[in-house]
């Protein structure tokens, strides 16, 4: 059970992860420095950076999929063992399993958890029908479109009702008319139940339209943060509409100053190795 007590859904405490490199007279490579995040219960935080300076590590290691070199993570206040268990994580790529359809590719978490399948594909196909693919429940992956296999990945993830929603640059492979349709959703369906979402985005335009908080980190090696923003702009929002408005772009010109020195020396970065 949650404790109603516990404000912080998510604490990470002076994360440091090194890894070794694969060449042995290399020395290990410091991903993460010293790095401390909070997500509130029921908070919206983003999470933008340069390319390659460890936004997903940071996601690995809030599921549980890594453990820090050092340093501490907290899920509502108890130490992380093990997989996170009170999360569910919605990758980039997709993840769909081929040989089911959409209702039985979101239902199969359900029937791993030992519910029947009948039960399971009607909760499934109530699912679709929160995402706005009502009656699609026999489509399987290969027919349907990227937009719609991603809305089903987002019903295969809520569906398992989690206390924390792990995103990894979700949208990052729509059209651009697709993913404000999403994005949008993702917000409709956040508003309902508030969950805790750690999003993780190169695009600071859907950071600043989706989230409560934007968290910018600093090129690696070494990553840390080093800005952590209030998105002071009134819900419910329309993220098609509120790129227009004045404190969108003052939010954006902010930001953006903050994190161009460390994205020009990212980019200079993967010059450099190639």
């Amino acid at each position: 059970m949650r404790n109603e007590s516990a404000a912080v859904a998510v604490e990470l405490q002076r994360i440091n992860c090194t890894f070794a490199s694969s060449d042995r007279k290399a020395d290990p490579y410091p991903a993460v420095s010293e790095l401390s995040l909070r997500v509130a219960d029921g908070e919206f935080v983003s999470v933008v950076g340069p390319t390659g300076c460890g936004k997903s590590t940071l996601l690995n290691v809030t599921a549980g999929l890594l453990r820090p070199t050092s340093g501490t993570v907290r899920i509502f206040g108890q130490p992380l063992v093990g997989l996170n268990a009170r999360a569910g994580y919605l990758f980039q790529a997709d993840s769909l399993m081929p040989w089911r359809n959409a209702a039985g590719n979101v239902a199969v978490g359900l029937q791993y958890r030992g519910v029947a399948r009948r039960e399971a594909e009607a909760r499934a196909n109530d699912w679709l029908v929160r995402v706005g693919l009502a009656g699609r429940g026999h489509a399987y992956p290969h027919q349907l479109s990227g937009g719609m296999k991603k809305r089903v990945a987002l019903a295969q993830t809520l569906i398992l009702d989690p206390e924390i929603i792990l995103m990894d640059e979700p949208f990052s492979a729509l059209d651009v008319q697709t993913r404000l349709l999403m994005e949008n959703e993702l917000l409709d369906i956040w508003a309902a139940n508030k969950k805790s979402v750690l999003f993780i985005t190169h695009d600071l335009e859907e950071a600043i339209s989706l989230s409560d908080r934007v968290v910018v980190l600093s090129a690696g090696p070494g990553t840390r943060c080093i800005g952590d923003f209030v998105i002071d702009i009134p819900r419910p929002r329309d993220v098609s509409e509120i790129r227009h408005e004045l404190r969108f772009v003052e939010l954006y010109k902010d930001i953006w100053h903050a994190m161009k020195a460390e994205v020009l020396k990212g980019y200079a970065q993967t010059k450099v190795r190639a």
